[in-house]
């Protein structure tokens, strides 16, 4: 017989769960919407040439992407990340020449990663990202980041830290990839395969390795800074003035340089300094790209975004003891007593199109093993049908924390639950 289980890498999100999951993301749109950030949704595979640019050096590109074709079409990818799709849409829509720039958008859905599957990392996950597209300034750069910052801390969350860096334009990354090919040509051979493709790629990975980065070449590692050139410098440095004036705490980590090779200036991470986060301490990160727009055949335009994948974001809540998806109690139950018929569907009906929370017992129980219910749903008002009262066109309405009960007429069932509810509620 055979055993039917979840791919690995992938999980089943059950309805206790769902409510946490619904919690976080209604959050997250509340302060996209507070931003001025309009929702956008792509498909979930591309066209491989999407992800798959030229002379990438990505572990994403290189190593973990799922890629298929179908019936001789050319090569698609489940998307891995979500800011490539995002521009692809932008540019073959010409948004850029329909509406008010910067263009500010987000997303939120499932991407596809093939890795080792461990606590908060899946080969299917949930990403929510947001991009700013038109306007090159170093104020949307902050604003990107105080989005974020925004949001874990509306989550509650606490034991968190900005970390940003700049990786200059592209004089200073060209001084800077001298530099560290310079550094490393005598020592690369005794690196990992990875940093062995990265020297030739783009030698600023390097500085983004875990196997090696306590090899000795990499303790004395050129600094970035004294790469970059005076422009670079000084917009780097109003990005900082920007997250002081907002009052978001930050360090600058020189070797911070992201898994992407598209950024360029601006990069950030926030993570968790929580004990419990270990290896999975990011909880969004992101920065700047200049050429990525134009690389999707659209006009010279920057761009800012990033990235928070929603099951580490659940993760480092219940870490820090955030209670996520708390269930409320319902409004109203409506008993059945009887041979009642279609009466207590009927009644809850009414009271749902009313706006009210309503459930009805479909089981034939008796009164004790229904009132069992009221209590695990958390009823605030009962209905009860019985079949000598309904041969009068009458029920009984109960407020359970009054217990105090009435009988009206059917036609007055509404109106007595409203009211009851109101007095709850003073």
């Amino acid at each position: 017989m055979a055993d039917y289980k979840t791919p690995r890498g992938t999980q089943d999100i059950l309805p206790a769960e769902t409510r946490k999951w619904n919690e976080v993301e209604e959050l997250i749109r509340s302060v996209c919407y507070y931003y001025g950030y309009d929702e956008i949704r792509t498909p979930i595979f591309e066209d491989t040439k999407v992800f798959k640019r030229e002379n990438d050096s990505s572990d994403m590109v290189n190593k973990e992407m799922y890629t298929f074709s179908i019936h001789q079409e050319d090569s698609l990818t489940l998307r891995p990340e979500g800011t490539a799709g995002v521009i692809r849409s932008f540019v073959q829509h010409k948004m850029f020449g329909n509406m008010e720039m910067p263009a500010k958008l987000y997303y939120m859905g499932e991407m596809f990663r093939y890795e080792r599957p461990q606590k908060g990392r899946y080969r299917q996950f949930n990403q929510f990202g947001v991009e700013n597209i038109g306007v090159k300034s170093p104020l949307v750069d902050a604003e990107i980041i105080a989005l974020g910052y925004s949001i874990v801390k509306a989550l509650g969350l606490s034991q968190i830290k900005v970390i940003v860096n700049t990786l200059g334009d592209d004089e200073s990354r060209k001084n800077y990839r001298e530099k560290l090919k310079e550094h490393f040509k005598d020592s690369v051979a005794d690196l990992c395969g990875d940093c062995q493709r990265r020297y030739e790629q783009n030698p600023l990975r390097l500085l983004d390795c875990k196997i090696d980065k306590d090899h000795p070449s990499m303790l004395n590692v050129p600094r970035m800074h004294d790469s970059l050139t005076e422009e670079s410098k000084e917009y780097f440095q109003e990005v900082l003035q920007a997250l002081d004036a907002l009052e978001i705490p930050y360090e600058i980590d020189d070797r911070l340089v992201r898994g992407l090779d598209y950024y360029t200036h601006t990069v950030f991470e926030v993570v968790s300094t929580h004990p419990e986060s270990g290896s999975q301490a990011t909880v969004f990160a992101g920065g700047r790209y200049d050429g990525l727009v134009e690389y999707f055949h659209g006009p010279q335009m920057s761009g800012v975004g990033f990235a928070m994948g929603l099951e580490r974001l659940m993760i480092l809540a219940e870490a820090e003891g955030i209670e996520l998806g708390k269930q409320d109690g319902i409004d109203v139950y409506v008993m059945a007593l009887g041979n009642v018929g279609t009466k207590p569907l009927e009644i809850a009906t009414a009271c749902r199109a009313n706006g009210f929370v309503s459930e009805f017992n479909i089981l034939p129980r008796s009164l004790k093993a229904q009132f069992k219910s009221v209590d695990r749903k958390q009823a605030k008002v009962v209905v009860i049908v019985g079949e000598e009262e309904l041969k009068d066109h009458k029920v009984n309405v109960k407020c359970v924390a009054t217990q105090t009960q009435v009988t009206v007429d059917l036609d007055k069932v509404v109106e007595t639950v409203e009211e009851m509810l109101e007095k709850e509620g003073e």
